[in-house]
């Protein structure tokens, strides 16, 4: 269901109200990757913090390996589909999820496969650690992935070279709450006035006069994109020279998003 172009935003929030049920319906059986159109890059900044933890530059020795970590999803940030992910929203389904895949550009086919090899949890950064002159945290749903030469080479030499700056993530939404700022709209201006703090990037929001509060989804899939609908995805490390970030065996947490770095082996 295409929202309309309302002059008014009170008919705008008319319209979300009365159709909410199918527009959450529509989400809920769709599954959300990058759109198809460019959003303007949010890195612009000289900050001594920003990119402290991102060191993605071109690979110069041999290797048919890389072992990389790829910040695949933030949350705290209103995106280009309208939603913001409230922390917490990862903790189920990794415990369920028993293979995740980091695709070519969202393509489920053979040869846009990059790796099967994945450790997939969250952790927390500062938004200047990824890049971004603000203060305040996000909780970013990470990769740990081998990327190897002979299972998709071109995506291998976009990794090594430093070019994938930006991942998206393939997603359905379980949990998802529509907030509105109008205070006659009830549970709705409810919604807005418990999760509207959380948003880093709240003068979207404002612009905007509503967003949709995803709580809870399941993972199907992260992916390499040119641009996805939260910029804020960056190839944290190329080429990490542990040896063991993939091969650990460690005991599975209870669900818990809090703690620093949940973990899960695949």
């Amino acid at each position: 269901m295409k929202i309309p172009q309302f002059a008014d935003k009170s008919e705008l929030f008319d319209f979300l109200i009365k159709n909410e049920r199918e527009l959450i319906a529509e989400k809920k059986y769709s599954v959300k990757e990058a759109d198809a159109f460019s959003y303007t890059k949010e890195f612009s900044v000289e900050d001594e913090n920003a990119y402290k933890a991102i060191n993605n530059k071109p690979v110069n020795e041999d290797v048919s390996l890389l072992k990389t970590k790829l910040v695949i999803n933030t949350t705290n940030w209103l995106d280009s589909h309208g939603d913001v992910h409230i922390p917490g929203l990862w903790g189920k389904t990794l415990t369920e999820t028993k293979t995740v895949y980091l695709l070519q550009e969202h393509q489920m086919k053979f040869d846009k496969i990059i790796t099967s090899e994945v450790d997939a949890f969250v952790q927390n950064f500062t938004w200047k650690q990824l890049g971004l002159s603000m203060n305040g945290k996000t909780e970013a749903l990470v990769f740990d992935a081998n990327i190897g030469k002979n299972r998709n080479e071109f995506m291998f030499k976009q990794y090594r070279d430093g070019y994938v700056l930006n991942h998206s993530v393939g997603m359905r939404y379980v949990k998802m709450y529509l907030c509105i700022n109008d205070s006659g709209s009830g549970q709705y201006y409810e919604n807005w006035q418990k999760y509207y703090k959380e948003i880093a990037n709240n003068e979207k929001a404002d612009e905007m006069g509503y967003f949709w509060a995803v709580t809870e989804a399941k993972l199907v899939e992260g992916s390499a994109v040119v641009m996805g609908s939260n910029t804020i995805t960056p190839t944290l490390e190329n080429n990490m020279k542990a040896d063991d970030s993939l091969s650990e065996t460690k005991e599975e947490p209870a669900v818990e998003v809090t703690q620093e770095k949940k973990r899960r082996i695949i």
